[in-house]
């Protein structure tokens, strides 16, 4: 069963990699329903992690989590001091501490810059964790650490991304500053005017036609004076 597990969160490390670069040490942000389970069922977290999603791994969490666990007394006392052997991350809400769940889901606001984890057993957070892309998704379940699999909006938007339908704004902008620094959008104005120029009539064989008309309308001129001639001489 450890072997099975260890492959499917393989796979699912490659999905993540592949398509939204995520590197090494990997930033897992936990919150107080995460620590309080893996208390529970006695995980020990810094040393199972990196093992699990094979690769260094830095475990951190924030200042709004803590002051949540610390405002839930001696029930969460043990998952605090847990929290608290972890990074703490800045979020936006130093005067005014907010929920856990919260707090998590303005750190991977934007698109995820970071590329952060989330670990929590708050189902409510989980569900708003997986209607962003791009966003991996621990939990516990009995005694394991389980990674959860793409969501649907991970999956679709890799979909995009790979039938060209879908360009970050970033990468757009980047082409265009490209483009007029290789003075590539100049080039390709010059190139449609050009074949336009081709395309045109040429003037001199419309001169040439001209005079062939004149030629031809005056030779049976000539000839019917010709005529003429003869005939008064007879």
């Amino acid at each position: 069963m450890g072997v099975t597990r260890q492959k499917h969160a393989k796979k699912i490390m490659g999905f993540y990699k592949h398509n939204f670069q995520f590197r090494e040490p990997f930033q897992v942000l936990l919150d107080g329903t995460f620590c309080q389970a893996a208390l529970r069922n006695k995980i020990q977290i810094r040393e199972q992690l990196p093992g699990y999603l094979d690769g260094a791994t830095q475990l951190c969490t924030t200042r709004c989590v803590i002051k949540e666990l610390e405002s839930l007394g001696k029930a969460l006392y043990g998952a605090k001091l847990i929290a608290q052997r972890f990074q703490v991350r800045n979020c936006s809400h130093h005067k005014n501490p907010v929920s856990g769940s919260t707090c998590l889901l303005s750190m991977i606001e934007d698109g995820n810059p970071h590329h952060f984890f989330i670990a929590t057993q708050d189902q409510d957070l989980s569900n708003k964790v997986k209607r962003k892309p791009g966003i991996p998704l621990l939990f516990i379940i009995q005694n394991t650490m389980v990674l959860d699999k793409p969501s649907p909006k991970s999956l679709a938007f890799v979909q995009k991304l790979q039938t060209n339908q879908l360009v970050p704004e970033y990468q757009k902008q980047s082409i265009v500053e490209l483009k007029e620094k290789e003075g590539l959008v100049k080039q390709e104005g010059e190139k449609r005017r050009k074949r336009k120029r081709a395309g045109g009539p040429n003037p001199l064989s419309c001169l040439k036609k001209k005079k062939k008309k004149t030629q031809e309308g005056q030779e049976p001129s000539d000839g019917k004076k010709k005529r003429r001639k003869r005939k008064r001489n007879r």
